[in-house]
């Protein structure tokens, strides 16, 4: 399955990359390859950029998109980006790179894709992992979650990772339904969800669904856990005056990004009062942008998707 992916605030993020010619990069979420391309047509033939994917479709696309690409300098890596160091050891060795970006989030084809799972408007098998078996990179099917899991833990799930606030009746309705009959497909998913959230509820603009299905994909791929491990490995593989850049599309993710950067670019962490500090911890990050940084009018009426997406960037010290 061959695609074009319109990257999202691409501009916006090159300003703060900076690429140029002859530089190290890596992009930890290939996706469509938009921000991989245009990062490789900066650095030229003497640079080289890691972009990695735990979605085999995503780099079977790229490599069609880059087939005739005239440099190259573009190294592609079907992994999870929570091995970031692992990889970048194997094709840099002990060099640091210049730059790392993360685009979290979907792309329209995985949405797009009847073999994942993830869209409810589309009635298919429950998977909604990135393209991975189980045995792979320790991923695990939404029906999985959603037929074995203790009704605790999938409200916790649903709270946390999804923000929903009905999460206790919809993980009691799922517990209800799967005695019956194992839940299998997104639209029997989407049925039980509509039965067990308030008319009220259902009227609103979001889809009654939407906050469940972020929650069970994120649960589904650990994404959130991935990133937390990944974002520290990304400031120790960073050169001296090396940029990182965080675009995300959900307060999870943001939270997340904003929190590390924000500690990373404080000396000392240890309570307030302490009269000598203990923690030893050193200013690694200056931040870039102040909060964060919204598509412009003009990408939002194009691209829906860049609506709410938010973009933080930071330089290594």
């Amino acid at each position: 399955m061959n695609y074009k992916h319109i990257p999202v605030m691409l501009n916006e993020a090159l300003n703060y990359l900076d690429p140029q010619p002859g530089q190290y990069f890596i992009d930890c979420t290939l996706g469509g390859a938009g921000y991989t391309v245009a990062i490789a047509e900066r650095i030229g033939p003497k640079g080289k950029i890691i972009a990695i994917d735990l979605d085999k479709m995503a780099i079977e696309n790229a490599k069609f998109q880059i087939s005739n690409f005239k440099f190259q300098n573009i190294i592609l890596a079907n992994e999870n980006f929570k091995n970031t160091t692992k990889i970048t050891k194997k094709y840099f060795h002990k060099k640091k790179v210049d730059g790392i970006v993360f685009d979290l989030g979907l792309s329209s084809a995985q949405l797009a894709d009847r073999s994942r799972g993830f869209s409810f408007q589309l009635d298919t098998p429950l998977n909604m992992s990135f393209g991975c078996q189980m045995s792979d990179f320790g991923c695990r099917t939404t029906e999985d979650i959603v037929n074995n899991w203790k009704q605790e833990k999938l409200e916790k799930i649903i709270r946390e990772y999804g923000e929903e606030r009905f999460a206790k009746r919809i993980a009691r309705k799922i517990v209800e339904c799967r005695e019956l009959k194992s839940i299998k497909t997104t639209g029997r998913l989407v049925e039980i969800i509509n039965q067990a959230v308030p008319d009220f509820y259902k009227r609103k603009k979001i889809n009654c669904a939407t906050k469940t299905f972020q929650a069970l994909r994120i649960a589904s791929n650990n994404e959130l856990e991935n990133l937390k491990k990944t974002l520290p490995q990304a400031v120790d593989l960073l050169a001296q005056g090396g940029k990182i850049v965080v675009v995300s599309y959900h307060s999870l993710e943001d939270r997340i990004a904003k929190n590390f950067f924000r500690q990373e670019s404080r000396g000392c962490l240890c309570p307030p009062g302490y009269p000598v500090c203990q923690c030893e911890h050193k200013q690694q990050l200056k931040i870039l942008t102040r909060g964060i940084v919204a598509a412009g009018k003009e990408e939002a009426a194009k691209n829906p998707r860049s609506r709410s997406a938010k973009l933080r960037a930071a330089e290594k010290i």
